[in-house]
């Protein structure tokens, strides 16, 4: 009892912030306090069973998931609000209402019907029991709902899956590709330029200088330019290196005009 009445309202906030509040990684980590609350109240019922599983797949694997899903994603990431499936918003009502009559449902059966007892219940030892249960009385259930997995995971692995459009080059097609657009479109033939060009430090927000001084944008991450987090070139820095080398209008660089 004491437990519980320590337990039950951390869950019953934590669940109505996951509820309310705005940014997934808060909503992850009050899930896991909800995950973790549980598996207390499962160990202080003389559930061992219940309280690794809840452990070891839901707050172990499953949140971890979550959390991995957030960081790939990004945290700043924000959801759309705009209906893909016409409706989606009544038939998510209408089941969310069907589970919670059923939830009801199942609650009042329990609560009205004669219990046996957690002593009888563990007689034969609560793993053991759990068992015995799973695969006698209830492995019809058991079996459709692990189909049931197997089948959305292979969905997901469907839908997920794309087709390559085109071939995948090899190191000797890429290396001829990449001449062709150099000498067709005139794109950049070696690999982009790197940071920290003319020594100033090799921090991947520097932007490398061209031959006329000016700050080369390819040789950033285009994540850093889009949050405007790219260092700029001090102003005596672009004019000795404009300085320095020659115009790449009437000398080319590193060759003739005739090779490469």
């Amino acid at each position: 009892m004491v437990a519980f009445w320590i337990l039950a309202p951390v869950m019953v906030i934590c669940a109505l912030g996951i509820l309310f509040t705005r940014k997934a990684v808060h909503c992850a980590l009050l899930l896991a306090i909800v995950m973790v609350s549980l598996a207390v109240l499962y160990a202080v019922q003389d559930a061992p069973f219940l309280f690794a599983v809840q452990i070891i797949v839901y707050t172990g694997a499953i949140l971890m998931l979550f959390l991995f899903v957030l960081m790939l994603v990004g945290v700043d990431a924000s959801d759309s609000l705009v209906e893909t499936i016409r409706g989606q918003r009544v038939i998510a009502s209408l089941v969310g209402l069907a589970f919670a009559l059923l939830l009801v449902l199942g609650v009042a059966q329990v609560g009205f019907s004669s219990v046996a007892g957690l002593d009888s219940a563990n007689a034969e030892g609560n793993v053991p029991a759990i068992a015995k249960i799973l695969f006698t009385r209830y492995v019809f259930a058991f079996e459709v709902t692990s189909a049931l997995l197997i089948t959305a995971a292979l969905g997901a692995m469907v839908l997920a899956h794309r087709e390559r459009l085109t071939p995948k080059l090899g190191q000797a097609d890429a290396a001829a590709q990449r001449l062709r657009d150099f000498a067709d479109h005139g794109k950049h033939l070696g690999p982009l330029p790197p940071p920290g060009t003319f020594a100033r430090h090799n921090a991947v927000d520097t932007p490398a200088l061209r031959p006329d001084g000016t700050p080369e944008p390819t040789s950033v991450p285009a994540v850093l330019t889009a949050r405007g987090t790219v260092r700029t070139a001090p102003a005596y820095e672009v004019q000795r290196s404009s300085e320095e080398l020659p115009d790449p209008a009437t000398e080319p660089v590193g060759g003739s005009k005739d090779g490469v």
